[in-house]
């Protein structure tokens, strides 16, 4: 048992203590101390763990909000202590609980292998409940912003229109309408075009321009389910299913759960009053559960020590085989010069999102994404070009007329917070990681590795329904 004091520096009447430690159900009255007027402690005798606790001051509920505290599920503010071995950790914990084996400026860092988290049980239970706490009472309507657009398709327009839109507005996904059912029915994505592009690549007679103006959305979809395996040669199965949705009150938690399991990069945001047309109210995604997370966490990094810890020492995203020999799949990279239809090929085959772009060296240039095949919506470029022909390089070119920030580098030593907040910028899905001095490419973070990673650390029970999910 560690003694555990408690102190409430406001003043008050009569001020009672009650907590998590006693199961809510006791009132424990808290004493002036000696030589104070305002000051009330008590000290208790608790076994190593973490606690959620307030005060009751002269009739009232209150937490002390310059001390460790956050939301609880059903959106009470609430104190949290953590007890550890014969310790307590202060409120302003700013220790370095980690301490990787090299410089942050050594350039010879070499093999991780195994990434080793040295945090205490005690220091992963607080990360777990404050982060638990926040998915499941912060709802998607806060993801919608004051002000903006949201677009939808129709799904009778036809393919080549909606290339166009998507490209013009800058968007990689967009929900789809079907008039005659009153609702929306689907996604249309970046990864159809690129089924589409390829398609013409391999058969022009099957599939040929003149039959892509006139091609709707609507028969497209039907006509991928019956071919999706031959034009990328992957056993991974597509099958029809119902749109993915979300409604405006639905925790960021299911959401994120939602989008995870199935494999997805968005779900739209849909609200309908008794029956009425559903109103379309945002592309809900990651990024931006992400952001609201990185907004909620930014003044609690000192409690949060799991968010302090260097990206190249936790289990979560791609690396090179150099940097971590033992884990998951290998880092895939292109050159320059390498065929568009190579990595639009292996964007679909690997399933993955993004490819980096490297030199004979292996140091970074850039990186093809799957949104950037909107680029050869241009002028109808893809019209007039061979993908076998052109090279990444060049399609590239393309995408650097947007005059937009691309992607963000960081180096395996940045800590898991400066990485969420990269990913949570506009259009950043993920981070490149590389050698500080060389650029040498090391790894890849994307947004789906950061909450697979956080699934992996952190199991809720979805609310009210008895479910183990995210």
């Amino acid at each position: 048992m560690v003694q555990t004091p408690f102190t409430w520096r406001y003043g008050g009447h009569q001020v009672f203590l009650s907590g998590s430690f006693n199961g809510w159900s006791e009132r424990m009255p808290m004493f002036l101390v000696e030589g104070s007027e305002n000051i009330f402690q008590r000290i208790i005798d608790l076994p190593p763990g973490c606690y959620q606790y307030k005060f009751l001051v002269d009739g009232t509920w209150r937490a002390d909000q310059q001390q460790i505290c956050d939301l609880d599920e059903y959106g009470t503010m609430n104190n949290i202590v953590l007890v550890r071995g014969t310790e307590l950790t202060s409120p302003d914990l700013n220790a370095e609980a980690f301490r990787p084996c090299t410089s942050r400026d050594s350039s010879s860092a070499g093999p991780l292998n195994e990434p080793v988290l040295q945090l205490s049980d005690g220091e992963m239970d607080v990360f777990r409940q404050v982060l638990s706490m926040h998915l499941l009472s912060s709802s998607t309507y806060e993801l919608i912003p004051n002000s903006g657009k949201v677009l939808a398709l129709d799904i009778e327009v036809d393919v080549e229109q909606a290339f166009h839109v998507m490209y013009d507005s800058g968007l990689a996904v967009m929900p789809l309408w079907d008039e005659n059912r009153g609702q929306m029915v689907g996604m249309l994505t970046a990864s159809d075009f690129i089924l589409i592009l390829l398609q013409l690549h391999r058969n022009h007679a099957m599939f040929g321009n003149a039959e892509l103006e006139v091609r709707t959305i609507a028969t497209w979809k039907d006509w991928k389910l019956q071919h999706h395996r031959d034009i990328i040669r992957a056993m991974v199965p597509i099958q029809r299913r119902p749109l993915i949705h979300a409604g405006p009150d639905d925790a960021l938690a299911d959401v994120a759960s939602r989008i995870l399991q199935n494999n997805i990069s968005a779900v739209p945001i849909i609200h309908s009053v008794d029956g009425s047309a559903p109103s379309l109210l945002h592309i809900a995604s990651l990024a931006g559960i992400l952001k609201d997370v990185c907004r909620n966490f930014k003044n609690h990094l000192g409690y949060l020590t799991l968010l302090q810890q260097p990206v190249g020492y936790l289990p979560l995203g791609t690396w090179s085989i150099e940097v971590r020999r033992a884990l998951g799949r290998p880092l895939l990279t292109l050159h320059p010069n390498d065929p568009l239809s190579s990595a639009l090929t292996l964007l679909l085959e690997a399933q993955i999102s993004s490819i980096p772009i490297v030199d004979h060296s292996g140091n970074f240039i850039n990186i093809y994404s799957r949104s950037d095949i909107t680029s050869l919506a241009k002028d109808n470029i893809y019209t007039r070009i061979q993908l076998n022909q052109m090279t990444v390089s060049q399609a590239l070119e393309l995408t650097a007329e947007r005059g937009r920030s691309r992607y963000k580098t960081c180096t395996r030593f940045d800590s898991l917070y400066r990485v969420m907040e990269l990913l949570s910028e506009p259009d950043m899905r993920r981070v490149i990681v590389v050698e500080a001095s060389s650029r040498h490419v090391e790894g890849i973070i994307t947004l789906r590795d950061v909450f697979d990673f956080f699934s992996r650390t952190l199991i809720t029970k979805n609310k009210g329904k008895g479910v183990m999910y995210l």
